[in-house]
C-alpha cells in the first residue's frame, strides 16, 4: 500500500496541528504540507503533489467551495472535506459532494484532543481511501426513452453504497423507468444530507423516491432510502414484501448494515432479487451479498474504474458474492434487465 501524502488547509493555527497530529500517528499517512488559504495550498499542491487534500470549507478569501471547483477543474486531486458545516450546513456539504469531494468529515464540535482522537481512525480511513481511489467521475448511464416499456418480471432490488454514494446514486437512480422494480438502498449518510438528496433525486427522477418507513409495502415504482443511522432496514415475507426497520445494535460496525439487508433479502426473496454493491468505504454488504448469490439471486458490483472507494465493491468481489462487475454506466441496464419480463417469441 503506498502512503497516503496529505496536504492540509484551514485557515485554523489550532486546527491544522490538530489534523496533523492525528494523520500522522495513522499508519499509512504523511502530511506532506499544511496551508492556511487557497493560495498557499495552489503552491504547495505543485510542488508537493499530494495525493489527497483535506479542505476546509470556511476559510478567509477564496472559499473552500470555490478552491474545491478550481482543484477538479485545473488540478484533479481527491479532496476530503472538513468543517463544522457538514453538521449545520448541509447545502454546502451536499455542494462538495456534487462538485467531486469524494466525503465530507464534521470536524469536533470542541478543538480538544480527546475528541480529535476519537475521530483518527475514521479519517485516517477515509484520507488512506481517498488517496488509493483517486479521482474518479463516472459517465452518467443513459437515460431510457419515455417510450421504452418495462414489464417487471417480480423482481426486487436491494442496493448499498457509502463513500461517494451520493454521486453515484444521482447518476444511476435518473435512468429507472417510473415503473422500475421495487428497490431498497442502504444508504448510511450524515443526516444533514438527507434533505438535499431527496429533493434533487425526487426533482431527477421518473420513479418515487421514499425515506424508507417500518412496515412500509415494496410497490412497483417506488425508490427507498434506507438513511437511518439508528436502525437495519430488513425485508419481511415474500411475496408482497415488506419493510422492516429494526433499532438493534451494529452489525459489523455497521447500522444500518448492507450485509443484514441482503441477508434478509436472500431468506425472503432469494432468486427473485437482485443485489449491487456500489462505492463504498469498508466490507459492509459483501457477507449479505454472498448470502443473496448462494440463494439465487443475481449479484452485482461497481468496478473499479468507476468506484471513488473501492472497498466495499472489492471486499464482494474476493468474498465470490459478485456474478459481476460493471461500470457505474453500465449498472442500470443490468439491473432492469435482470428484472424485466422475457416473453416467448411469436
Amino acid at each position: 500500500m503506498e502512503t497516503a501524502r496529505v496536504l492540509i488547509v484551514d485557515d485554523s493555527l489550532t486546527m491544522r496541528a490538530l489534523f496533523s497530529g492525528v494523520l500522522e500517528r495513522a499508519r499509512g499517512i504523511e502530511v506532506v504540507g499544511m496551508a492556511a488559504n487557497a493560495d498557499e495550498a495552489r503552491e504547495m499542491m505543485i510542488r508537493l503533489k499530494p495525493s489527497v487534500i483535506t479542505l476546509d470549507v470556511e476559510m478567509p478569501g477564496m472559499s473552500g467551495i470555490e478552491f474545491l471547483e478550481e482543484i477538479m477543474r485545473e488540478r484533479p486531486t481527491p479532496v476530503v472535506m472538513l468543517s463544522t458545516l457538514t453538521q449545520k450546513g448541509a447545502e454546502i456539504s451536499f455542494k462538495a459532494l456534487e462538485l467531486g469531494a469524494v466525503d465530507c468529515f464534521p470536524k469536533p464540535k470542541s478543538a480538544t484532543p480527546e475528541e480529535f482522537n476519537a475521530l483518527a481512525p475514521k479519517l485516517a480511513a477515509l484520507v488512506i481511501a481517498a488517496s488509493s481511489g483517486g479521482v474518479k467521475k463516472a459517465k452518467p448511464a443513459t437515460k431510457p426513452a419515455t417510450h421504452e416499456a418495462f414489464d417487471w418480471n417480480g423482481k426486487m432490488v436491494a442496493m448499498s453504497t457509502s463513500t461517494g454514494g451520493v454521486d453515484a446514486l444521482i447518476n444511476l437512480l435518473p435512468t429507472f423507468p417510473a415503473n422500475c422494480p421495487p428497490t431498497v438502498i442502504c444508504l448510511p449518510i450524515d443526516p444533514g444530507f438527507i434533505d438535499p438528496l431527496v429533493k434533487r433525486l425526487k426533482a431527477a427522477c421518473q420513479a418515487q423516491i421514499v425515506l424508507a418507513e417500518d412496515g412500509q409495502p415494496l410497490r412497483q415504482g417506488h425508490i427507498y432510502l434506507a438513511t437511518d443511522l439508528g436502525s437495519h432496514a430488513v425485508i419481511d415475507r415474500w411475496p408482497d414484501p415488506s419493510l422492516r426497520l429494526l433499532r438493534s445494535d451494529p452489525v459489523g460496525g455497521s447500522r444500518p448494515s448492507a450485509s443484514l439487508l441482503f441477508a434478509t433479502v436472500a431468506k425472503t426473496a432469494g432468486a427473485n432479487a437482485v443485489g449491487c454493491i456500489l462505492t463504498g468505504l469498508g466490507t459492509d454488504g459483501a457477507a449479505g451479498l454472498k448470502a443473496l448469490r448462494a440463494a439465487g439471486g443475481y449479484t452485482i458490483a461497481e468496478d473499479a474504474t468507476t468506484c471513488v472507494v473501492d472497498q466495499a465493491p472489492s471486499a464482494a468481489r474476493a468474498a465470490g458474492a459478485v456474478d459481476v462487475s460493471l461500470p457505474l454506466g453500465d449498472i442500470a441496464a443490468a439491473i432492469l434487465n435482470s428484472c424485466r419480463l422475457v416473453r416467448d417469441a411469436a
